[in-house]
């Protein structure tokens, strides 16, 4: 079965040219330069990206450290060996080849072991160890339209998240998927991209910055629209205001584990980025080599390449939001697949009546977690298609995406709250929480509630901080409540910090910054808020 989640199109896996070939994690035995990349952080992460990790107290460790480029170039160069991924948080590539010459790479005394794709081609036992923000300032209430999508945001209650200016303006998503053609042309992401909010990407794949390029699959272009499509009176995505990162990690002309690979690598960039919600709207149970396929033991969080790289994000302080996936009418393989079992944020979906769609993959995990995590609509969801139009799609893709818009304008409600906070807010919101079921597990949240417990708990109105003159040419004017005093840190959309300033008084002057548009960071020692400025 092909894993991307969804019942947009139909795929036809290629089996591999050559049965000879197999793939495999090579884990080397350490790192370069750790201790002083460490104690420089700025050489392997964006000011963003520390920062996020300051405030939720993420250490920054040697998973952070890059592989050490001298071991990959070595394992190129060998005969027979193609290297197709690397990972810094498992410290290993993943490499195509022969038996043979993938077991002649263990002679180097760099590396640690090796797994096969194939476990019953692995002289060792599998090792499973692992290593161990921001408001938005608007003059007028938000007064969205929502026509076609009103169903599936109104059935969250995102509504009321919008009408209180929470759309996710200022928080960073990374959406990992098959491909985002039409992205930078169709109307309906003008908003995303006028808003300069579309701030990059990557394809994964055929390696390549061109990440809306590849035009074989418009997956990513559906899945994007669930959280930033916008056209007016028509669609509203559920953080139309938010930052995104668009990274293309499947591969559709074929399913091989390497498509794993690809999304830790992906995962690990956005954390270098400062990315603070992952979107994956993919899943792997069955592979077109049988040999490399999971089965539902393995579901447990702990064995699949991809869950335990979801479980590390989740570590790094990342909000990893996933579809269930789409095998609740396979008999034999009914639930969840990889990386939905992990300690991930698992949707599943409804129909638009709030009732289980009997295609959405059930829990619980094999080792007895309840999943999914929640429900949102994915029966008869509706997405912008490639035409620019409205159109209706089943799958727990899109399920997703929904759901991960509306956790995404939560959070920029309290950013200092950390991600397993907010999962865990979402959680107790849904209407199932107190009698989870394996076909809905906590069931359909409620982001109303959930934002009005996150306020009544925050005292949110008595301290705040507001600009004005903004668009601003020279000086800008802060409104301080209840707040002795601020300090100040600007950043640029890729997470730069550009400006910084202690203690601000009322005024400051921004004339040394160059037009554009930045996140301004107010805090003091408990209390942050982050607001969008424009430079003229």
């Amino acid at each position: 079965m092909k894993n991307i989640l969804l019942f947009l199109f139909t795929v036809f896996s290629v089996p591999l040219v050559a049965q000879s070939q197999e793939h495999a994690w090579v884990y080397f035995t350490d790192k370069a330069d750790v201790a002083t990349s460490i104690a420089n952080p700025t050489t392997i992460l964006t000011q963003r990206a520390i920062d996020r990790k300051n405030a939720h107290n993420i250490p920054i460790d040697a998973r952070d450290v890059p592989v050490n480029e001298t071991y990959i170039t070595t394992v190129k160069n060998q005969s027979g060996i193609e290297v197709k991924a690397k990972s810094k948080w498992f410290n290993c590539v993943h490499v195509i080849g022969s038996i043979q010459d993938i077991n002649a790479l263990s002679g180097f005394t760099f590396v640690d072991h090796i797994d096969f794709a194939d476990t019953n081609l692995n002289t060792r036992i599998a090792t499973t160890d692992q290593q161990q923000f921001v408001d938005k300032n608007l003059d007028t209430q938000v007064d969205f339209t929502y026509g076609d999508s009103a169903n599936q945001v109104e059935m969250l209650h995102v509504d009321y998240l919008h009408e209180n200016d929470f759309t996710g303006e200022g928080m960073l998503v990374a959406i990992m998927d098959s491909g985002f053609p039409q992205v930078n042309t169709l109307t309906a992401f003008d908003r995303v991209r006028n808003n300069n909010d579309l701030v990059g990407g990557y394809d994964f794949v055929d390696r390549t910055d061109d990440y809306d390029a590849f035009t074989g699959s418009s997956h990513g272009t559906s899945v994007f629209s669930d959280m930033a499509g916008f056209l007016q009176d028509e669609f509203v995505g559920t953080a139309p205001d938010a930052g995104y990162y668009l990274f293309r990690t499947e591969d559709v002309s074929s399913e091989t584990p390497v498509e794993e690979s690809y999304w830790v690598e992906a995962a690990e960039r956005a954390d270098s980025l400062g990315v603070d919600v992952i979107n994956t709207s993919l899943g792997y149970q069955t592979y077109d080599n049988p040999n490399y396929s999971y089965t539902p033991s393995d579901m447990d969080g702990n064995t699949a390449f991809i869950s335990r790289g979801g479980n590390i994000a989740v570590e790094k302080g990342i909000l990893v939001v996933t579809s269930a996936g789409n095998s609740g009418n396979n008999s034999n393989f009914p639930v969840i697949g990889a990386p939905a079992d992990g300690n991930v944020y698992a949707v599943g979906a409804v129909n638009q009546d709030e009732i289980y769609a009997s295609f959405s993959s059930i829990g619980p995990s094999a080792d007895g977690r309840i999943k999914p995590d929640g429900m949102a609509q994915g029966a008869l969801a509706v997405i912008i298609n490639t035409n620019g139009n409205t159109a209706l799609s089943n799958g727990t893709s899109f399920s997703s995406p929904i759901m991960a818009g509306a956790i995404t304008s939560f959070w920029q409600a309290n950013p200092q709250r950390t991600n397993l906070e907010i999962m865990q807010m979402v959680r107790e919101s849904s209407h199932l929480y107190n009698n989870p079921t394996n076909q809905m597990g906590y069931g359909i949240p409620n982001f109303q509630t959930a934002l009005d417990n996150l306020l009544n708990t925050v005292s949110y109105e008595e301290q705040t901080v507001e600009v004005y003159l903004n668009p601003v040419s020279e000086l800008l004017h802060i409104q301080k409540n209840n707040l002795d005093y601020l300090d100040l840190k600007i950043y640029n959309l890729l997470g730069k910090l550009v400006f910084e300033a202690e203690k601000v008084s009322e005024e400051i002057n921004l004339s040394s910054l160059s037009s554009g548009v930045y996140i301004a960071k107010f805090e003091t020692e408990n209390f942050q808020k982050s607001l969008k400025i424009i430079k003229k």
